[in-house]
């Protein structure tokens, strides 16, 4: 399978998306936008993988590449491929399935848990509450058609699928690596809301990190699977 991501910024990478991908024998590419590298064409990539960024899907003023990859993402899906989006990915596949993305009434920052609703093909299994790391500001409604996957206590929409996409408003890809430049570029983030974490908290729960990894391992082997039904 060859999987390209789209990334951001440069402090927010696959992760261990690109693990999994190294340990099953898919190939990864990918395009820095923020670097003004070219999007990819529809027909060098199976699964597209749009990663996060403290950017919001809204700020097409300051960010000119943001209308052009929200172009590729509809045309990937049209064209019959996966696409997986992460936080800022995610709220780009609700927008260009429908919804409106908007300011969520708290930040949430840290180490949360998730509760799962019981439905869709490729949560099914997932338990039905844990807990991984969260960094965003912004939400959306789920899209129309949607199957929504699962909510926190701080914001409701935090993962939906098609029968072309995934999207994951938390962060399962990270490591701790990805967590301290996440700390380090965007301190200004951390605030006293009721779901947001000190950075000390934070650094001290990344022994959750072995548990997402097999959670997200799990995932990604069923997403690989909708990607060679429909490509």
């Amino acid at each position: 399978m060859r999987i390209h991501f789209l990334q951001h910024v440069a402090f927010e990478t696959p992760g261990l998306i690109g693990e999994w991908a190294g340990q099953r024998g898919h190939s990864l590419t990918g395009t820095r936008l923020d670097l003004g590298e070219p999007l990819p064409s529809l027909e060098s990539f199976d699964l597209l993988l749009v990663m996060g960024g403290p950017m919001s899907v809204n700020d097409e003023h300051i960010y000119d590449w943001l209308r052009p990859e929200k172009r590729l993402i509809a045309a990937a899906m049209a064209a019959g491929k996966f696409v997986l989006g992460v936080c800022l990915g995610s709220q780009m596949l609700a927008e260009v399935l429908g919804s409106t993305i908007y300011r969520n009434q708290e930040k949430e920052i840290g180490w949360l848990p998730v509760h799962t609703t019981g439905t869709g093909s490729l949560f099914e299994d997932m338990p039905a509450e844990f807990t991984v790391f969260h960094w965003h500001g912004e939400t959306y409604d789920i899209p129309p058609g949607a199957t929504h996957l699962a909510s926190t206590a701080g914001c409701r929409s935090q993962a939906f699928e098609t029968d072309r996409c995934l999207a994951l408003q938390f962060h399962m890809e990270m490591t701790e690596p990805i967590i301290q430049d996440l700390l380090a570029h965007c301190a200004g983030d951390l605030g006293l809301g009721p779901y947001q974490q000190p950075a000390d908290q934070i650094h001290s729960e990344t022994w959750r990190l072995a548990e997402t990894k097999r959670l997200l391992f799990t995932l990604l082997d069923r997403v690989s699977t909708r990607v060679f039904v429909v490509a």
